[in-house]
């Protein structure tokens, strides 16, 4: 089984605010001492952090749901809760984080200690010292903390790589990536021995040094998912040189120019754009017969099909068995590098919006009233149910204010507009009421 993970879905959970508390001061020589009840503490958030020292998001295969703890309530002499510390998640450079709902890019992390609050903690609530007005100084009226934000995301991990290496199974990726790099990746003589990608750096003899990713064999149809298929295709979106490499010698009984036309079918049929990437022919395995003969031919039709006004692709003959031409390959490969700039893996449109609470939006309606089958009202909207999960149900002076606050919205007057009556049962959550006009 392959110990290489790169796309999860999880779960995160923020934690919930602390209640707010309804205390008052009781001391023998203080008559009336009043209102005294703190604020609850700050929920945790979730936060992602860009850990260097990870290469994939095998952490994620077992532990898909990730909950901070929720904030403590409030205490006794005004005292504020303790606000719960953030739950950090470490992740790989170059996970891309999306909603699984809607799809939507929510931030794509690749800097090494890049920090992300993927959900929110709730805001605690407010104790009844609070409350304290000249009309009402000691109000039995304390807020329950905010829920935290809960939401479902998709990780998606795409290597950083500077440079990365495609071609048909058995072109010899796996061994120019161990040739030219400390890397070692497992080389055979049979297709699809590299099964995950595997990263190396390369240090070139003039002091250049980038990052070089080995990504399994695509064969064609891989971008509708034949073979590994769009398992790893991923990888490539972020590189910035593709390194093309090509059988010359047709030891698999392929033409070499059919072999370059299908992989690059593949890659545009999977993202237009990657075909944007500067492209370096690497001609491989020139020590074996009929390689030069075939170079020859592969060359004559790359001009013959390539428009007039185009550049036509560097091609190098190298042998990596035998560990000739790799240098000038290098180093060509670095200068490229040099004058290639990173390519924008998202346009503004696949981002999500993010906006931060700080309170009731005006614009956003406030509620929506439905017909349950018992013949009972419903009454739904996320400012209502806000409004409601931080209401003190225990306490009779919370429910007076919570019903104030429905009569300020508006929800009375729509009830009695959809024909509701006295003792008609209406509804929020769990939570039954008898309407009374």
């Amino acid at each position: 089984m392959s110990m290489f993970l790169d796309t999860a879905k999880i779960s995160v959970h923020a934690g919930r605010g602390g209640d707010g508390m309804v205390a008052f001061r009781r001391e023998k020589y203080v008559p009336n001492g009043g209102p005294w009840g703190g604020d609850g503490g700050k929920g945790g958030s979730v936060v992602f952090k860009v850990d260097e020292g990870l290469r994939t998001l095998m952490d994620f295969r077992y532990n898909r749901k990730f909950r901070a703890k929720a904030g403590e309530k409030g205490m006794t002499k005004g005292m504020h809760g303790r606000g719960s510390e953030d739950l950090i998640v470490p992740v790989p450079p170059g996970t891309t984080v999306k909603d699984a709902i809607t799809g939507k890019v929510i931030t794509d992390l690749v800097e090494n200690g890049q920090e992300f609050v993927v959900a929110q903690g709730g805001r605690g609530g407010r104790g009844n010292i609070r409350f304290a007005t000249p009309r009402n100084p000691a109000p039995e009226i304390a807020e329950n903390g905010e829920p935290g934000e809960e939401r479902e995301l998709e990780l998606e991990l795409k290597i950083l790589a500077d440079v990365g290496l495609v071609g048909f199974p058995s072109v010899g990726k796996s061994t120019l990536l161990s040739v030219v790099s400390a890397a070692r990746p497992k080389v055979g003589a049979y297709h699809f021995t590299t099964i995950v990608p595997n990263l190396g750096m390369v240090q070139t003899k003039s002091g250049e040094s980038f990052a070089m990713a080995d990504l399994p064999g695509l064969i064609e149809g891989a971008s509708q998912g034949v073979g590994l298929g769009t398992q790893f295709l991923r990888h490539i979106e972020r590189t910035r040189v593709i390194l093309h490499i090509i059988d010359m010698s047709a030891s698999e009984g392929r033409d070499p120019y059919d072999d370059y036309v299908s992989i690059n079918n593949e890659l545009e049929t999977y993202n237009l754009r990657l075909l944007e990437r500067p492209q370096i022919i690497v001609a491989n395995k020139m020590d074996m017969p009929e390689a030069d003969e075939n170079l020859k031919v592969f060359k004559a039709k790359l001009a013959e099909n390539y428009d007039e006004f185009d550049e036509l692709p560097l091609v190098f003959p190298v042998s990596t068995l035998a560990k000739q031409g790799l240098d000038s390959l290098m180093d060509a490969t670095a200068e490229m590098l040099a004058n290639t700039d990173e390519f924008l893996l998202y346009e503004d449109s696949d981002f999500q919006d993010e906006e931060v609470y700080y309170g009731f939006d005006g614009e956003e309606k406030d509620f929506e009233i439905s017909r349950d089958d018992d013949a009972s009202w419903i009454l739904t909207g996320e400012k209502l149910e806000r409004l409601f999960v931080m209401t003190n149900m225990e306490r009779d002076e919370s429910i007076m204010k919570f019903a104030r606050q429905l009569r300020g919205m508006g929800v009375d007057e729509a009830l009695r507009e959809r024909g509701a009556k006295d003792g008609d049962l209406v509804r929020i959550g769990n939570f039954e009421f008898e309407f009374i006009d």
